[in-house]
């Protein structure tokens, strides 16, 4: 399987994790400290599209023309958007406890790790100076991981 490919079936896997928590009422948050990660991951998710702009909407990972963006919240995080997801996605499961709602976040989780690591493979394809911004930047949790 392509790796294009491989990310549309992780995006797939993501929207219907997070369908399936809309649903079930386990999306959003009922807490004070989770409703705060998840307004925290709504600011970031506004602030990586804006920076982004249109270059931020494929359904499938798909590095495109232009330079590699390393502005914004692109200076703390390769991959801000996907951590706002998973991030606003934990903060609500962490509040509605069940093993129907973990195992949806689960989903959420691998969709976004496939999407990272594919989008990684072709992000230093693309462009070769990805790997010195990787060495410097974390995945999804600024200084950490």
């Amino acid at each position: 399987m392509s790796l294009r490919n491989l990310s549309l079936v992780a995006t797939l896997g993501l929207m219907l994790a997070v369908i399936g928590l809309l649903v079930r009422h386990a999306l959003f948050a009922d807490r004070v400290v989770p409703v705060m990660v998840q307004v925290a991951a709504a600011i970031l998710m506004l602030w990586a599209r804006l920076t982004l702009g249109a270059r931020s909407f494929h359904a499938s990972a798909d590095p495109t023309d232009g330079k590699l963006v390393t502005i914004g919240p692109y200076r703390f995080l390769r991959h801000p958007i996907y951590a706002a997801i998973l991030w606003f996605t934990c903060a609500g499961v962490a509040t509605h406890l069940s093993w129907v709602h973990v195992a949806l976040g689960a989903l959420a989780v691998l969709g976004i790790a496939t999407r990272i690591y594919t989008e990684e493979r072709l992000l230093a394809v693309r462009y070769p100076e990805y790997a010195a911004y990787a060495s410097h930047t974390k995945r999804i949790l600024p200084f950490v991981l």
